[in-house]
């Protein structure tokens, strides 16, 4: 029995050493916050990754292609979250400051957006019913069941990932906070890819009855995980969020001009804007391009968000590698957005070649380029002089990403629409009349804006300083500050980042 407990430890042992040196993430974890109190927390972030695969994955190509809701429709109903993105930094930054006698700061946001997430999951499925027109109703009411579904899913997932972020990054220590935020969109990905193939698997065969049932056990399965997710994490401290006049709450407006001073916080956000957008605009355009121009099934299009998961799953595990060694955000950032160009360079091609693999390929990219952009840049607001204003920062961050991101959905679905409306009816000449050539001029607009973005982060990213010699500078001058080490206010071509 003595030996067979010592090869038990010694087994521990070496599978503990192997799981530190090779396993992404093991070192994530502290004194202060264990790994299995981590992974808890996460849990909010795979109820949000499971309602952004059925919004942006799943329904968009169930209302275009099996309900024949027009797809310009489609994308203002899947963009309509975006009227409360812009409230993630007044949430965030109320999170901060949140006075309350029960101790708590993180927690009353928190809970209250996973109770709107299934307040608008739980009347969705019947509001699209309605909106396809197969029923006797008017089609108006499913229209507006359906915009408030869509506004109550957008306003929980938005105010619980706000709240969740910056109660992930008080737990945290500093120097740890860029894995645990990659570790923490890793199971973002994690829950959007796992749902999106159940989602394919239980709508294989599409009936009304199933998407019911799919979409009402989506926001029950919401309220288990955050409810999990919260239990013991925050600790009750009274006398911090308790109104004294000692101690009066800022102003927003003083927290904001505290936060974009100096300019360097104003162009991330600039460069947010323009990546977000130029990586978002194809969500609600993908999956029908693949059933109507590539001729691939609902199981196959369905298996494409969770392709993109797996792509955005991969660069959270790179970014977290890249952060532990001292890699720079921004310089990431930068990269994954090249990536990005020619992930949608990839897409368009797929076409013309008739290959389903390149266009799967360029699918898998998306996601790697966005899931570098996406974590390098929220590591790097992080990384912005914050003070006590974690959740502004996390909160601008999110309303930046949301926002550019829900208009470019809407942008997407229109331009599509109005393109191909001209392409059909000749106004774009012979060359133009294709049935992809909508779809493509979409893409091309995101390869666009990702150059953009380029131009935009280039000034941010700081050039490595070789290894100092002594005939490099004489003894007596002054060492360099980290603003000498910035880039200037220019960009050019020994700028380019990469």
């Amino acid at each position: 029995m003595n030996a067979v407990t010592r090869l038990n430890n010694e087994m521990a042992r070496k599978w503990s050493l192997i799981a530190t040196r090779f396993l992404p993430f093991a070192d994530v974890a502290t004194r202060e916050l264990p790994l299995g109190r981590l992974l808890r927390l996460s849990l909010f972030q795979v109820s949000v990754g499971m309602a952004l695969a059925l919004l942006n994955g799943t329904l968009n190509r169930v209302m275009i292609v099996e309900l024949n809701v027009p797809a310009w429709l489609v994308s203002t109903m899947i963009a309509l979250p975006l009227i409360f993105a812009p409230f993630r930094a007044l949430v965030g930054f109320r999170s901060d400051h949140h006075r309350s006698a029960l101790g708590w700061k993180r927690v009353p946001y928190i809970w209250m957006g996973t109770l709107m997430q299934f307040g608008g999951l739980a009347i969705m499925p019947f509001a699209l019913i309605v909106l396809s027109g197969d029923t006797h109703g008017p089609v108006v009411y499913g229209q507006i069941g359906a915009a408030l579904a869509f506004l109550l899913v957008g306003a929980g997932l938005h105010t619980t990932q706000t709240g969740g972020l910056a109660l992930a990054t008080d737990l945290a220590t500093p120097e740890n906070r860029p894995r645990v935020v990659a570790l923490l969109y890793v199971m973002l990905l994690v829950g959007t890819m796992v749902s999106a193939l159940g989602f394919g698997v239980l709508l294989q065969e599409f009936q009304q009855v199933k998407l019911i049932q799919v979409i009402q056990g989506a926001a029950l399965l919401t309220m288990v995980l955050n409810l999990i997710a919260l239990w013991k994490q925050e600790a009750r401290i009274p006398s911090r969020t308790a109104a004294a006049p000692s101690d009066p709450r800022p102003s927003f407006r003083q927290s904001w001009r505290a936060f974009i001073q100096g300019g360097r916080s104003a162009r991330l956000l600039v460069a947010v804007g323009l990546g977000s957008a130029g990586f978002s605009m194809q969500d609600v355009l993908l999956e029908p391009y693949g059933g109507e121009i590539m001729h691939m099934a609902v199981a196959s299009t369905t298996q494409l968000t969770a392709m993109i998961a797996c792509g955005a799953l991969a660069a959270f595990v790179l970014a977290a590698r890249w952060f532990h060694h001292g890699g720079e955000p921004h310089r990431l950032a930068a990269i994954g957005t090249v990536v990005g160009i020619f992930a949608f360079a990839a897409v368009v091609f797929a076409d013309p070649v008739g290959s389903q693999l390149l266009f799967r390929i360029g699918a898998l990219l998306i996601g790697f380029g966005g899931g570098l952009f996406s974590v390098a840049t929220l590591t790097a607001a992080m990384g912005h002089d914050t003070g006590a204003r974690n959740g502004l920062a996390l909160g601008a961050w999110g309303a930046v990403q949301a926002s550019t991101g829900g208009l470019a959905i809407a942008l997407g679905g229109w331009l599509r629409d109005a393109v191909t409306y001209l392409a059909s009816h000749g106004t774009l000449g012979a060359v133009m009349s294709a049935p992809s050539i909508g779809y493509s001029v979409v893409y091309y607009v995101e390869i666009v804006l990702l150059f953009a973005t380029l131009v935009a982060i280039g000034p941010l990213v700081r050039t490595p300083r070789k290894p100092r010699t002594s005939n490099d500078r004489p003894s007596s001058a002054p060492e360099p500050t980290a603003a000498s080490t910035a880039r200037p206010g220019k960009f050019g071509l020994t700028e380019f980042p990469g």
